[in-house]
């Protein structure tokens, strides 16, 4: 299998390094050289990728096609490119919609939407894609957790909580930043911090068929350190504010 990536970006450099680590069979791997220095890393990082001349080389000769470009550039640069009815397409490309991606493809050929996050390098993290595909899931499945969404319009839902990693790492930021503080040194601080909230999140995975309210509550006793922070922050509208900010990004996908 021959695998193309138009848009030679982080999340393009991500699931490249996931794919090279992964157990997954591949003969090739072309990247667009439109970012030349990505480009470089990637074929520099495994033997089997290469820089293609143009994207035109990805689309003649890949048999799977992934379209990681920014929604602008994917509007007019797709609808130039000539697909074959037996490729798979996967758009990571967030409000391009499907009807729309059939219009400018034209061909038949198979197309998913996904929506891969930066720590699919490490081979972690859900991947949702619509509409569901028994080998795009095997295939993401060896580089996370495929999640298989059968209405497209949910998918802007998922695409709301990405909004919020960076959100998420600066929270770890102000923590680390704390301790730093109080006295701890920096390299101690951010190992203590993040080591923290990784085993908090594979305690969450490994009971992720539980509600969630189940681990908010089993982590506090009475007049505990943690019951005292978790209502502090809830009086101070800190989850409110959460919900009111994915509400926010929701809305400004639902303009596009």
């Amino acid at each position: 299998m021959k695998l193309g990536f138009i848009g030679t970006g982080k999340i393009t450099h991500s699931v490249v390094t996931g794919i090279c680590s992964s157990k997954i069979k591949f003969n090739e791997i072309l990247v667009s050289p439109r970012n030349l220095a990505t480009a470089r890393k990637l074929a520099k990082y495994n033997k089997k990728v290469k820089i293609a001349k143009s994207n035109d080389e990805i689309v003649n000769s890949c048999n799977w096609i992934f379209l990681a470009v920014t929604p602008t550039v994917g509007q007019n640069l797709i609808k130039k490119l000539q697909f074959k009815s037996n490729q798979t397409v996967i758009s990571f490309i967030s409000t391009i919609t499907l009807p729309q991606l059939k219009k400018m493809i034209k061909a038949k050929a198979t197309i998913v939407r996904a929506i891969p996050l930066p720590p699919i390098s490490i081979k972690k993290g859900p991947v949702p894609i619509f509409p569901p595909n028994k080998k795009i899931k095997s295939f993401f499945n060896k580089l996370g957790t495929t999640v298989e969404i059968k209405n497209e319009n949910l998918s802007k839902n998922f695409w709301s909580t990405s909004g919020m990693m960076a959100p998420f790492y600066e929270l770890l930021n102000t923590m680390a930043n704390w301790l730093v503080k109080k006295g701890v040194k920096k390299e101690n601080a951010q190992k203590y911090i993040t080591s923290l909230f990784l085993a908090l999140s594979e305690d969450a995975v490994v009971n992720s068929k539980k509600d969630l309210k189940y681990l908010v509550k089993e982590s506090q006793t009475p007049k505990g350190l943690n019951e005292q922070g978790v209502n502090e922050l809830r009086k101070l509208g800190f989850y409110k504010s959460t919900e009111k900010t994915l509400n926010s990004i929701l809305k400004r996908l639902n303009k596009i």
